[in-house]
C-alpha cells in the first residue's frame, strides 16, 4: 500500500516518521519545506500538491491544525478530492468536527473513494514511539484493510463505529484532559501554599483516586518549569470549542465546559496563542507569587515504554 501523509507538525510528523521507520512507501506534503526536506533525506517522496499526493497513493492521511485548513487541503483546485479515484482511502487524523468529517466524507464518497476519521490520543511523546491510541470511524472492512498501517502508528486501536464517531470521542477525551489540567493548577497551588513536598505530592496523587493521565504526564513538565507538552493554547481552545459546539447541536447546555474555556482564554491572553497549553497552570503561579518547581522531573516528556506492534481493542 502506498501512503500519502499531509501535515508534518508536532503529531503528524511523528506518525509519518513511524511509517517511514517501518519501511512503508511514503509520500509527504507540508507547507514547511524544512519538514518535507527532512523526510526526503530519510527516504520519503515529496508531492508538489495535495492533488498529486492523492493521485500517487492508495491511503491519504491528513493531520492538520484546524477544520478550516483541512477543508482547504481537501477542496481546493489542487486538493486531495480532485486527486481521488475509486477505492482510495482518506483517513482524517486531525482533531476536527464530526459534521465536517461527514461533509467531506460525502465528497470523498462521490469520487468512489472511502472516508475514515482516525484521531489519535496520548500525547506527542507516544506518537513518537508508535505507542499512541487511535480511534477510527467508518466502514469496518476499510478499517481492517488499513489496520497494518494503524498498528504501526499506534498501539491501542479502537474502531468506534460509523464515520464521525471517532471525532466525537476524541473531542470528548480532549475536553476531559483540559478539565484535568485546569484542576491541576488549583491542586498544585494548594499543595505549594500548604508547604507540601512537591515530589511526594506528585507520587501521592499518582497512586490515588485523584490520579489522571494528565497528572502523570503534564505535571512532570509543570514541576520542571519547561511546560513543554508539545501542545499549544490555541489548540486547546479549538478542542473545547468543538466540544461546546457539539453540546449545542445536541441541545445540551453545559456548566463546566464554558468555564474551562474562559480559563484557557485568559491564559492565552497572558502568554500567547502558541504558548504551551500546560502554562494555564502558570496563571496561578503568577497570581499568587508561587512556583511549582521540584527536582528530578524532565524538561520534555519521553515515552520510555517499549514500542509494541499495535492491536485492536
Amino acid at each position: 500500500m502506498k501512503i500519502g501523509f499531509i501535515g508534518l507538525g508536532n503529531v503528524g510528523g511523528k506518525l509519518a516518521g513511524s511509517l517511514l521507520k517501518n519501511k512503508f512507501d511514503l509520500t509527504v506534503r507540508d507547507l514547511d519545506k524544512n519538514l518535507t526536506n527532512d523526510f526526503k533525506d530519510r527516504g520519503a517522496k515529496i508531492a508538489n500538491s495535495a492533488k498529486e499526493l492523492a493521485e500517487l497513493t492508495d491511503l491519504i492521511i491528513t493531520c492538520l491544525p484546524s477544520p478550516e485548513i483541512c477543508a482547504d487541503v481537501m477542496e481546493s483546485e489542487k486538493g486531495v478530492i480532485n486527486g481521488l479515484s475509486k477505492n482510495k482511502i482518506w483517513l482524517e487524523m486531525s482533531t476536527t468536527d464530526e459534521s465536517e468529517v461527514k461533509r467531506l466524507g460525502k465528497l470523498v464518497s462521490n469520487k468512489e473513494a472511502i472516508p475514515l476519521d482516525g484521531p489519535v490520543s496520548g500525547g506527542c511523546h507516544r506518537a513518537a514511539t508508535g505507542n499512541i491510541a487511535i480511534f477510527v470511524g467508518g466502514q469496518r472492512n476499510s478499517f481492517e484493510k488499513i489496520l497494518p498501517v494503524l498498528s504501526t502508528m499506534g498501539r491501542k486501536i479502537l474502531h468506534t463505529g460509523e464515520l464521525g464517531t471517532a471525532s466525537i470521542l476524541k473531542v470528548i477525551t480532549n475536553y476531559l484532559a483540559s478539565v484535568h489540567l485546569a484542576a491541576l493548577g488549583e491542586a498544585w497551588t494548594v499543595a505549594k501554599k500548604s508547604k507540601l513536598d512537591l515530589n511526594k505530592t506528585y507520587k501521592g496523587i499518582a497512586v490515588s483516586s485523584g490520579n489522571s493521565f494528565v497528572h502523570e504526564t503534564e505535571s512532570q513538565v509543570i514541576l520542571n518549569g519547561s511546560y513543554n507538552i508539545n501542545f499549544t493554547m490555541d489548540l486547546v481552545q479549538k478542542d473545547i470549542n468543538l466540544f461546546n459546539q457539539l453540546s449545542k447541536k445536541l441541545n445540551t447546555p453545559l456548566e463546566i465546559s464554558p468555564f474551562i474555556l474562559e480559563i484557557f482564554k485568559d491564559a492565552q491572553k497572558k502568554y500567547g496563542s502558541r504558548a504551551w497549553s500546560s502554562m494555564v497552570v502558570k496563571r496561578l503561579e503568577d497570581k499568587f507569587g508561587l512556583d511549582f518547581r521540584a527536582s528530578g522531573f524532565p524538561n520534555e516528556l519521553i515515552d520510555d515504554e517499549k514500542e509494541e506492534k499495535g492491536y485492536e481493542i
